[in-house]
This record gives C-alpha cells, sequence and structure tokens, in this order.
C-alpha cells in the first residue's frame, strides 16, 4: 500500500506541476490537478492539506533534483570557473527538460513565500564555486565574487523565465546558448595567462 501511496504522491506533484507550469500558480485550479494527476479530489486532499501545501512539494521536488543535478555538473570540471559554466548549463537543460523543476522556478517567482528553496537547491554550489576560482587565481583583477556569482545568478534567472517553444526561431539549444554566454563571460572576468 505504501508503494501505491507514493506513486499517487508523485502523481499528484507531477499534475500540479504540469498546471503550474502551463497556467501559473492562480490558474492551476485543484480541479485541473486532479485530471492532470488522474486523482479523486479525496486523494488529493489525503496527500496534500491545501493547494499551498502542494506547491511546496511541487518546489521540494524540483529543488531537489535541481540540487543534485548542481552538484553533479559542479564535479565535472578541474577549474572551478569552468564548473559555473557547467552548472548553469545543466540547471538551464533541466529547466527546459523537467517540467516540476520548471514549475517550482515559476513558482519562486510568483509565490516567493512558499518557493524559497528553489534558489538554495543550486545557489549555494554556485558560490562555493566562484569562491574557489577566486581563491585559485581564476577571477582576473576587479573580478569580484559576488558580482561574479550575481551575473550567473542572472543568467539562470533569465533562463528560467524562458518557456520550452516560446520562440522556436530564437529557441536554440539551451545547454548550447548558455555554454556559449558563459564563454562570453568568462573571457571578461578570468584572468589571463601571462
Amino acid at each position: 500500500m505504501q508503494v501505491r501511496a507514493a506513486r499517487t504522491r508523485e502523481a499528484i506533484i507531477r499534475g500540479a506541476a504540469e498546471c503550474i507550469d502551463a497556467q501559473g500558480y492562480r490558474g492551476a485550479s485543484l480541479a485541473a490537478i486532479c485530471r492532470s494527476s488522474a486523482v479523486s479530489v479525496g486523494a488529493l486532499v489525503f496527500h496534500f492539506r491545501d493547494k499551498s501545501g502542494l506547491a511546496e512539494a511541487v518546489v521540494e521536488a524540483g529543488s531537489a533534483t535541481a540540487r543534485a543535478v548542481a552538484e553533479a555538473a559542479a564535479r565535472e570540471d578541474d577549474s572551478p570557473l569552468h564548473a559555473v559554466g557547467t552548472l548553469l548549463c545543466a540547471l538551464t537543460v533541466l529547466l527546459r527538460e523537467d517540467v516540476v523543476v520548471r514549475a517550482g522556478a515559476l513558482l519562486a517567482r510568483e509565490r516567493p513565500d512558499i518557493a524559497a528553496r528553489w534558489h538554495e537547491a543550486w545557489t549555494p554550489r554556485l558560490t562555493a564555486l566562484v569562491a574557489q576560482a577566486d581563491i585559485r587565481g581564476e577571477l582576473a583583477p576587479g573580478a569580484e565574487p559576488g558580482l561574479v556569482t550575481a551575473l550567473a545568478d542572472h543568467l539562470l534567472t533569465a533562463a528560467e523565465s524562458r518557456r520550452p517553444g516560446q520562440r522556436p526561431d530564437l529557441d536554440p539549444d539551451p545547454g548550447q546558448e548558455i555554454t556559449r554566454l558563459w564563454a562570453l563571460v568568462q573571457h571578461g572576468i578570468a584572468r589571463r595567462s601571462t
């Protein structure tokens, strides 16, 4: 019975994420979430006390996925500055491909009172990588770690707000786009070897 309950809970979270992604928090009704999840209202309220509790679960699920991806991406490169780019690329692709992650990011903008954990899922790793890059001397003089972190955060925030298929003419591979953008940023902030 516990396996079935866990599957039902996951289906509800995914169904809620699909509705929130398509219609925003306010537009995602409990009835629509039940339809998307293929569950009854009774099943929904058995697992979640209200819509806010369900939204918190969506953010938690999306944050857990983002945290795992950020940690893995951060370990893929010997250079902390390059690892920032890898992290940004991985999270951008995740935002494009995972509706639960995308809904969690949307909730962070629409309902920061219940979705603050979204940024906490990856910001500490990003901040640590930039600090490591500074300690290793990878940053150019004047490239303050706080500003580099803020710039990377802004790049990811821009990626969060882009919807898949929103502009097919300008909608390249998200990983490739962020990789190219980060390469351009690195050109300006990386220490030049002499």
